[in-house]
């Protein structure tokens, strides 16, 4: 795990986008300088990791990868005392890995977030809503009250919320996220079955 690195978790983060967009993710990791085998390796490594007793777990793992945290601040959670890490992305400079943990305890939640002090963008209606340009709190901020749905699998959220198209006119939309980092936007009528009825569709 130790020659995984920053460049190997980058390779993760993007692997699970390529269902998305496989056309942004291919460009990334050439940027990054790695092939498709590298990054699907990379990722058969993170599995196995998650999967093994005997590898680091929690923090202990980011920090093997990731090497110290950028920052470390306390934050709490409902009843619970918890610490919020953030290490740098190189592909997205303006955002965060965040790993949110109880104090000296197990990981709670990770994802990509907005660095501090970075500008946020503003989107104004649906069709602002670019791939890749917003983090879950963007969205959230710009067409509140967004609703948090269940996602299709633990890297993943969806928001539901109500915002205009380019026209002005108001509908029900579902942003989609890897990792915290914007997808897709589709129409809630788009979404099948309970999905509907969560977004209130």
């Amino acid at each position: 795990m130790e020659s995984m690195g920053p460049r190997g978790f980058q390779l993760v983060l993007l692997r699970r986008m390529a269902d998305y967009r496989p056309q942004l993710v291919d460009d990334a990791r050439r940027e990054l300088g790695a092939t498709r085998a590298e990054m699907r390796e990379a990722n058969r490594r993170w599995q196995a990791m998650l999967r093994s007793a005997r590898a680091p777990s929690g923090l202990r793992r980011y920090r093997l990868l990731l090497g110290p945290a950028e920052t470390t601040a306390r934050r709490p959670v409902g009843d619970l005392d918890c610490e919020v890490h953030r290490w740098p992305v190189p592909l997205w400079p303006d955002l965060r890995y965040e790993v949110v943990t109880l104090e000296g305890g197990p990981v709670l939640h990770e994802w990509l977030v907005r660095a501090e002090g970075a500008t946020a963008p503003r989107p104004r209606h649906v069709g602002e809503l670019d791939p890749w340009s917003c983090v879950v709190d963007d969205v959230a901020r710009a067409f509140a009250p967004a609703v948090p749905m269940e996602g299709t699998a633990p890297s993943r959220w969806r928001l539901a919320f109500t915002a205009p198209d380019a026209s002005g006119r108001s509908g029900r939309h579902v942003a989609e996220f890897t990792w915290g980092l914007l997808q897709r936007v589709v129409p809630a009528h788009a979404e099948p079955g309970r999905a509907q009825e969560e977004a209130g569709g």
